[in-house]
């Protein structure tokens, strides 16, 4: 059947309005997966974003990657950014996220008269890419934001200042999007952002009945050759290396949360033979699929044991 062509003017907006209340310095929030505003999205405040539970894909402008809970994000100013959790159908994933966010330039003016937050300036001007804290960095950052509670008081601030030292002093770090991508670019084309999401928005929910190249053109109303010229340029990846990043999303997903055989989880995420399955990832991970199910189930399971623990300590 040939596929119902999307109206790319129909889609939501990807400005969001950050609405910081009078007497506060930064927004802090908790949201649930889906609501609103979980689009494409960018604004000129930065955000620092901890996904607290479930698995999937980020966008980061040209960078898209796989997150699991307790990944923790640093967005600059209009960089379009988006996390996305495919598959949960009417599922309401409650509390998935923390998200703060804040106009940089209230915390580098405060550097004049602040020496100590002379070396934040130097991690917002890396924000402008995007970046991805890991390790002991991860989770510190995560115990300040799960502390605090966005009611505005001295006692957030302070925490809010930790965590901007505890992240700025880092090398845990990655920087996620590519030089060569553009924000001005992005921010220009609200047209070419409202295509470009119309086909990823279809992807995620198509892959694993493998959309083609051409189907996915004629979604969003554009040929062949001149929809893969488009994604490449707007994405940063080819359609194939999109197609593989969510294949290798669901089979991550699969390893971890059940015990089918790795031959089956090869042709359940979309892979054609077990050879190139095995391949790719552990090309894209550095683990084999045996490897990788088996440090990930160690790890969820050292948090729990760790979370267990810090209950116990509190009752």
């Amino acid at each position: 059947m040939r596929p119902e062509p999307i109206n790319p003017t129909e889609t939501h907006a990807f400005f969001e309005q950050v609405e910081i209340q009078p007497g506060h310095s930064f927004l802090w929030r908790v949201d649930d997966y889906p609501w609103e505003r979980n689009v494409w999205n960018y604004h000129p405040e930065f955000e620092i974003h901890l996904i607290r539970h479930s698995s999937g894909l980020a966008y980061v402008g040209d960078h898209i990657g796989q997150f699991e809970a307790g990944h923790l994000y640093l967005v600059g100013s209009d960089l379009p950014h988006n996390w996305i959790t495919p598959y949960i159908g009417d599922e309401l994933l409650e509390a998935r996220d923390i998200v703060l966010q804040f106009d940089p330039h209230v915390f580098l003016n405060a550097a004049n008269g602040f020496p100590e937050l002379k070396r934040v300036e130097e991690m917002f001007a890396k924000a402008a890419r995007g970046l991805e804290f890991i390790g002991d960095t991860r989770d510190v950052g995560r115990r300040i934001l799960e502390s605090m509670d966005g009611s505005g008081s001295l006692a957030d601030l302070s925490k809010m200042i930790e965590l901007l030292s505890v992240l700025s002093r880092s090398e845990d770090v990655s920087v996620l999007s590519s030089e060569a991508f553009s924000v001005e670019d992005h921010i220009k084309g609200v047209k070419d952002h409202k295509v470009i999401e119309a086909a990823l928005d279809y992807l995620q929910r198509n892959f694993l009945d493998s959309p083609s190249l051409k189907e996915v053109a004629e979604v969003v109303g554009m040929s062949e050759s001149a929809f893969s010229r488009f994604f490449k340029s707007k994405t940063g990846n080819t359609f194939s290396e999109h197609m593989t990043s969510l294949r290798l999303w669901m089979a991550g997903k699969l390893l971890l949360e059940t015990d089918d055989a790795i031959t089956s989880i090869c042709f359940e995420a979309g892979f054609n033979n077990i050879a190139n399955f095995n391949r790719t990832f552990l090309r894209k991970t550095g683990m084999t699929p045996s490897k990788y199910r088996k440090a990930s189930r160690q790890r969820n399971l050292s948090k729990q044991q760790e979370r267990s623990l810090s209950t116990f300590a509190r009752d």
